[in-house]
């Protein structure tokens, strides 16, 4: 599978430097976040329509991808001196947890009941 973690870690750094106050860096992280969310839905996509890999990461990874996006043409289309639309922000923070989304059905995934295996019972005469 392709990996989902430079995208997100993309992202997160951009939420960091806007935090800090470093816009631009910003701006330009985002952009680098899209090019490697384009990569990773593009693997996660095929791997699912090949049976090789989740439906949960190909969908999740096409609407990080989409939040991603819609999050670099809001900034993008931002007055000049003015702050971060919240729009931008949220789509960045959605398309984060959109990332973790198959890592959290990892970590549940023993919780979930499960029938117990039916044993044949072999007879033996003595």
């Amino acid at each position: 599978m392709g990996s989902r973690l430079l995208p997100l870690l993309l992202a997160l750094g951009a939420l960091g430097a806007d935090a800090t106050g470093f816009r631009q860096i910003a701006f330009y992280l985002v952009l680098l976040a899209v090019i490697g969310a384009a990569a990773a839905a593009f693997v996660c996509v095929g791997d699912a329509l090949a049976g090789k890999g989740s439906w949960l990461a190909g969908i999740s990874s096409g609407l990080a991808l989409a939040l991603l996006l819609l999050g670099s043409t809001v900034r993008a289309a931002a007055a000049v001196g003015a702050g971060v639309p919240t729009l931008a922000l949220s789509s960045l923070v959605l398309a984060s947890l959109l990332y973790s989304l198959p890592v959290l059905g990892w970590v549940f995934e023993p919780l979930v009941p499960r029938g117990r295996p039916i044993r044949a019972r072999v007879r033996t005469e003595p």
